[in-house]
């Protein structure tokens, strides 16, 4: 009979993909934190598909923090996938997300999570001060970012791109992400009714490696994702609001089109007689066409994409799919997420 650690009261969860060289000084830093914290805590290491040694040396710190559980990919899942596996396996009561590149400082874990609890808040999102990133690659493309989901979702954040974040157990346990959606996850909580705070937060420079996960290429995939967010947030439970309003707009325009281009031939076949009636074309003009063309294929292609966004999401959470799977899981005896009631 196997022996069931005690439940933690605080979860870490670290994707990690290709970070070997920042893993020693982060897992110390972590384990410093957390042990002033006085309170029992666990570190969920989730390798994303790693072609380093980054799990030989998890495996080697594991030797020396017992509090470290290793969640192995079979392969790259993705960013998204990484954070769904470590709430999946997460026991705490309290939950904090960060980077494994070391940027996110250790050190504001405890103001997070004085926020959540003083403050009787669902989720705590860090806001970077000081960044040290590129201003045209980095900065300016995630103000622009943030500027635009503030007004379309009305979740209003300074700073969606920190990964530092401290949630409650049962907020974590209902939300559901696949695609690329953690970058949206105030977004998606929203969708059930959270209370959301921001605290200031250390922003560091990376000292090893290169950034995995994001650069100025992610932008389209983030405007179509938050295209995704923004029809989920507000059509997912009344899709005719969205479909029928543009259906009732495109076949207004068409049918203004029409009436105008039939007025304008009777009223020169009148004025002009059958010649002036022939020698006006506008319906046939090929740029006309293509005009319509293009336009009706733009709305039919977003219509099936919104679809296809619904699909997905009922195909993720009615049938419980999964969006990753586990090679292998080392650590201290616990309940697996299918142990759990």
């Amino acid at each position: 009979m196997r022996t069931v650690e005690p439940i933690p009261d605080i979860s870490i969860v670290l994707p990690v993909y290709n970070e070997a060289g920042s893993l020693p000084g982060l897992v110390a830093e972590l384990t410093e934190v957390l042990t002033q914290l006085g309170r029992r805590y666990e570190i969920i290491a989730v390798d994303d598909g790693s072609t380093d040694d980054g799990v030989a040396v998890l495996r080697r710190l594991q030797e020396q923090e017992p509090h470290l559980r290793i969640v192995q990919f079979r392969r790259n899942f993705g960013q998204t996938a990484a954070f769904a596996a470590g709430f999946d396996y997460a026991q705490g009561d309290v939950i904090v997300t960060l980077d494994a590149d070391g940027q996110n400082d250790p050190a504001d874990i405890p103001r997070l999570i004085e926020m959540l609890e003083d403050g009787d808040y669902d989720l705590v999102n860090g806001w970077r001060q000081n960044r040290k990133e590129p201003l045209l690659t980095r900065k300016l493309p995630s103000m622009v970012a943030n500027w635009l989901i503030a007004n379309t979702s009305d979740v209003h954040l300074h700073d969606r791109g920190c990964s530092l974040k401290a949630m409650r157990r049962d907020l974590v346990k209902q939300i559901h992400l696949y695609g690329e959606l953690h970058r949206f996850i105030p977004e998606v909580a929203s969708l059930i009714g959270v209370r959301i705070a921001e605290v200031p937060v250390n922003d560091r420079p990376r000292r090893i490696g290169q950034s995995k996960y994001g650069a100025l290429s992610r932008t389209p995939r983030v405007i179509l994702d938050l295209l995704t967010v923004s029809f989920l947030l507000s059509f997912s439970g009344r899709p005719m609001r969205l479909f029928g309003g543009a259906g009732m707009v495109s076949s207004g325009l068409g049918i203004g089109v029409l009436a105008y281009l039939a007025g304008a031939k009777i009223f020169n076949g009148l004025r002009y007689g059958e010649e002036g009636f022939r020698a006006f074309r506008i319906g046939t003009n090929p740029w006309t066409m293509l005009a319509i063309l293009l336009t009706v294929l733009g709305v039919q292609f977003l219509m099936m994409g919104l679809l296809g966004e619904l699909l997905t999401r009922t195909y993720h959470e009615a049938q419980n799919k999964p969006i990753y799977f586990v090679r292998r899981v080392w650590g201290p005896p616990q309940p697996s997420p299918q142990e759990e009631t």
